[in-house]
């Protein structure tokens, strides 16, 4: 289009030039007539009219081509732009036409809606009827079967529940006892062998620790010099190892007394070694606390050391080894929990050998199930919780994290191992004379054990025996039978396993005797 703009442009200028070029000859005709000959003149006229001529038909006919061009460009774009708009005008009318299909189906699915919400609502309307009608006939047969049989509803409803209670129990009872009697047919035999095995390969002596550690005193003198002068010296000593000193009348002896057995160990040595130095200031003091401070965090991490070695395990990390070895001072109704550790991962590990289990795997689950006491008594929380946090911490396989959640029931035992530590844990520390108990915890332990077993009705006695460790329960023939005596036994045991805490296990035995008896005279 611009091309031929510019070729009209040329034409017209090639025009204007000719039509100037003439206009100068002309001029010069006046002058040419006064220099030359007329007919010279005459002729130079006739040439230049034409040359003018001549320019003149070609600017008309570039002009002419230059118009055909550009009027053949134009009409060529005219044709593309109609063909455009045809195209689009097709697209246009399509979507038209899909537009009109879709409204025209959305109008079928809407008449259709309307059509089954009105059959629906029919329906509705008619089962409200049926069901108005037919309650009001549950109403007339309820209210005959209450004047033929004399009850109300709720006391119908309570004697249909009653018979069917009854019936469930005796039938429920009969269940567990087969159920009982084929789980202990096959499971009795390898569950002994396993435990017997366990036991056989391991003995092992407990060292018995206190709360509180008696220092021996070469003479009373040296109470007073602990003391200080205005009680300097024994407030440096409770402030720097976080204990409490027992100054008494006890002849020659002062005790230390303290939760912590760490701390309390470190006092115990810090005093022996005042009274021996007999230098009792209190820079002495600081400075021998360090000392021992020092000397015993060294002993817990061999100790450590040594209950992994003896175990026969791998390296573990040095923060697990540092709280293992701590578990040394700690007990648990009397029982050196160290120890106690050890003898569960080898009892766990014996076990895990008999069923082809990994057993280095089993014996590090057993090992690390208590640590989390050894950090109870530096931060609160439960011993559970905080070994399962120090294990995650160390990556401890996930195998040995729910060991140690799992082995007082808080979370699920999801592996083979968790449920043989928990087994290994009973074992050890239920087994006679492992563990001491006060005399009055004990006495109320056993009251708990009788009352939970009396709370049940047809029980006539209940007696706890064997140390604890078994209720024999005496009930009245004549209000339970012999199937209900398997479930009596069922409920107490929940019953005693949610209000009662005790080391071990505890066996229910429910006896029901009958009696006839005649005398001849």
């Amino acid at each position: 289009m611009i091309d031929s703009w510019i070729c009209v442009v040329v034409c017209l200028v090639t025009f204007l030039l000719g039509g100037a070029l003439v206009g100068g000859v002309l001029f010069a005709i006046p002058s040419f007539r006064k220099k030359a000959t007329g007919k010279e003149a005459e002729q130079l006229l006739k040439d230049a009219e034409r040359q003018g001529q001549a320019l003149i038909a070609k600017s008309r006919l570039d002009a002419k081509e230059a118009m055909l061009e550009t009027k053949q460009n134009a009409e060529k774009m005219l044709a593309d732009a109609r063909v455009k708009a045809t195209e689009i005008r097709a697209q246009v009318t399509a979507r038209e036409q899909e537009l009109t299909r879709r409204e025209s189906q959305l109008d079928n699915r809407e008449r259709a809606i309307d059509q089954r919400k009105e059959v629906l609502e029919e329906k509705i309307d008619a089962y409200e009827e049926k069901a108005a009608d037919l309650q009001e006939k549950i109403s007339a047969i309820i209210t005959e079967l209450e004047k033929v049989s004399g009850l109300s509803v709720k006391d119908a409803r309570d004697e249909i529940m009653r018979r069917v209670e009854e019936k469930m129990a005796i039938e429920i009872s009969a269940y567990i006892k087969n159920r009982e009697d084929e789980a202990e047919e096959f499971a009795e035999t390898k569950a002994k062998q396993l435990l017997a095995d366990a036991a056989e390969r391991y003995a092992q002596e407990f060292t018995v620790e206190h709360t509180t550690a008696a220092i021996p005193l070469p003479s009373d003198d040296l109470k007073g010099r602990i003391i200080g002068r205005e009680g300097r010296n024994i407030k440096v000593i409770e402030n720097t190892l976080g204990v409490d000193l027992e100054v008494d009348d006890t002849p020659e002896i002062i005790s230390v007394s303290c939760f912590n057995p760490i701390r309390r160990e470190i006092a115990r040595r810090t005093l022996l070694a005042l009274v021996k130095d007999g230098r009792i200031q209190p820079s002495r003091i600081e400075e021998l606390a360090a000392k021992y401070e020092k000397e015993v965090n060294e002993e817990t991490y061999k100790a450590g050391e040594e209950a992994v070695r003896r175990l026969g395990l791998p390296r573990l990390p040095k923060e697990i080894l540092s709280y293992l070895g701590k578990l040394k001072y700690r007990t648990s109704y009397g029982q050196n929990v160290l120890e106690h550790s050890i003898e569960v991962a080898r009892l766990t590990g014996a076990m895990a050998a008999e069923l082809g289990l990994d057993q280095n795997l089993a014996k590090r689950a057993g090992l690390l199930h208590d640590i989390g006491k050894a950090i109870s008594v530096e931060i609160e929380g439960s011993h559970v919780q905080l070994g399962a946090d120090l294990a995650r911490r160390n990556n401890e396989p996930d195998v040995v994290v729910n060991a140690i959640e799992a082995h007082h029931g808080d979370v699920e035992k999801k592996y083979v191992i968790s449920h043989l530590v928990v087994a290994a844990d009973t074992l050890s520390a239920a087994r006679p004379g492992v563990r001491n108990e006060s005399l009055d915890t004990y006495v109320q332990r056993v009251a708990q054990l009788e009352e939970s077993a009396k709370s049940f009705e047809g029980v006539s006695q209940a007696f706890a025996v064997s140390a604890g460790r078994e209720v024999r329960v005496m009930v009245i023939p004549e209000k339970v039978s012999d199937a209900q005596a398997t479930l009596l036994a069922q409920q107490i045991k929940d019953k005693i396993q949610a209000d009662v805490k005790y080391p071990g296990t505890v066996k229910v035995s429910v006896i029901r005797e009958y009696r006839a008896v005649e005398t001849a005279k």
